[in-house]
């Protein structure tokens, strides 16, 4: 299974993106805008997104309809579009080529020399987003597709002139198999969208298919037992990095600087090669900082060009991201939406001194909620006070389903749920005490939630 096609964008200059306002899209917008293609978009929902996209010129319509795509040379659809999508069907009825995001994204990184590609079940956005910065920094112009905005390109995606290019690979529906990489990144493999892989066989199948495209290098975490056995017998060239077991490229001298943020010696091959000292929260960016210092370091770039870009690196939109502080209550934000993210997230917080630690969580989708319920349900009890809203169906629809979000609450004591952000927000933000923090979690619209609270007057 490979996606590329080397004259998908040939004579085109019209494209028209269904499900523009998703973070996943948004990159290929700035790249392809900048690029000099005529790009307009639809979606069901206004947000930042949207907001940005029109900042930079571009026609989107609220609303899916057929004549939308009229005018338009290839339509672009995301994964979590509907196949009776009105556009779509009006695309097929006018002869209008059509290509599915993850497509596109093969074709656009296939027209880079060195496509840098970073899969895992977590730590994606944030790795993508630290190689990003290490070269963006080092001057090496690298163009990058990642899932969260990064602030030094003010953007979740850049058109560059180097030979590298930043990918966020995702295994969501396999879409990670339309990519070719230069060097394929494994963090970690861990059970996710398993309504799609069904077992975890499939799942670590994938994940080699994805490793047996790789041209150059396969990058693994050696600590991370499911990537190793993905990886058995891949007849390619395999470096690897870790901190429990030797690996090429090694963490050693750990130290907790101040809590939940840590600094360490970069050790390879028995030698000491750099510093590193994280200006994120977390052990697990350990790794995703081992990981993009290798992926830097193979691009060119000196380990004291590493060490800087690790150090300016302060996060990517949505990953632990402190909006501000309101009547002495500290709101941030978080893309965590899998039990063992939560778990890095709120373990994180924890330690970090507040006075109580408030999980706000949407949940994401009905299977991996009811597959994952006792999970859910232990690693948020973890939390001082829970507060969630319904479960956020996406590409599921609700009466498909018999789980809910009381059934959650049900097995987390004193947690409670609401319907809407505005009972959300005026729950957590009366009772929210200074010196608290109220942290956002999940990977759907909860962010506006953080947002309704900055704003909070009452």
């Amino acid at each position: 299974m490979n996606g590329f096609n080397s004259n998908l964008l040939d004579g085109k200059t019209k494209l028209h993106f269904i499900g523009i306002g998703g973070s996943g899209m948004f990159p290929l917008v700035q790249i392809l805008h900048a690029a000099g293609y005529l790009i307009t978009g639809s979606d069901v929902s206004e947000g930042d997104i949207i907001d940005r996209e029109r900042a930079m010129g571009i026609d989107v319509s609220m609303g899916h309809r057929a004549e939308n795509v009229h005018g338009a040379e290839l339509v672009v659809y995301s994964a979590a579009i509907h196949p009776d999508n009105p556009e779509l069907a009006e695309a097929g009825r006018l002869g209008i080529p059509t290509a599915e995001r993850s497509i596109l994204l093969g074709y656009v990184a296939n027209t880079y020399p060195h496509p840098l590609c970073i899969a895992g079940t977590h730590g994606k956005t944030t790795t993508t987003a630290m190689t990003t910065q290490i070269l963006f920094d080092a001057g090496k112009d690298p163009a990058a597709v990642i899932g969260g905005k990064l602030p030094a390109i003010d953007g979740y995606g850049r058109y560059g002139t180097g030979h590298e290019i930043v990918v966020e690979a995702c295994e969501y529906h396999d879409t990670f198999l339309h990519l070719v990489p230069h060097v394929g990144v494994i963090l970690n493999i861990d059970a996710d969208h398993m309504e799609y892989f069904k077992t975890m066989k499939n799942l670590k199948m994938s994940f080699r298919k994805f490793a047996l495209l790789t041209t150059h290098t396969v990058l693994a975490n050696i600590d991370d037992d499911n990537t190793i056995a993905a990886l058995s017998g891949v007849d390619r060239y395999i470096r690897t990095f870790g901190i429990r077991r030797d690996a090429d490229y090694l963490a050693v001298n750990i130290r907790e600087y101040r809590p939940s943020f840590y600094e360490f010696d970069l050790r390879i091959h028995g030698r000491v090669m750099a510093h590193l000292k994280l200006s994120v929260p977390g052990y697990h960016n350990i790794y995703n900082a081992l990981a993009a210092t290798a992926l830097a370091s193979m691009s060119g770039c000196t380990f004291e060009e590493c060490a800087a870009g690790i150090a300016a690196f302060r996060g990517a939109g949505r990953r632990f991201e402190i909006l501000g502080e309101v009547n002495g209550v500290t709101v941030a934000d978080d893309y965590a939406h899998h039990p063992a993210e939560l778990d890095v997230t709120l373990s994180s917080a924890l330690k970090m001194g507040y006075k109580h630690v408030w999980a706000v969580f949407q949940p994401f989708t009905y299977t991996r909620t009811e597959r994952l319920l006792d999970d859910f349900a232990a690693v948020l009890s973890k939390a001082d006070r829970v507060v969630m809203t319904e479960i956020m169906g996406s590409r599921e629809r609700a009466e498909d389903y018999t789980v809910r979000t009381k059934d959650l609450a049900a097995k987390i004591p004193g947690s409670v749920w609401f319907n809407t952000f505005d009972e959300v927000v005026r729950h957590v933000m009366e009772r929210a005490e200074p010196g608290d923090l109220v942290i956002t979690l999940g990977c759907g619209d909860i962010y506006k939630a953080s947002k309704m609270m900055m704003k909070w007057e009452g």
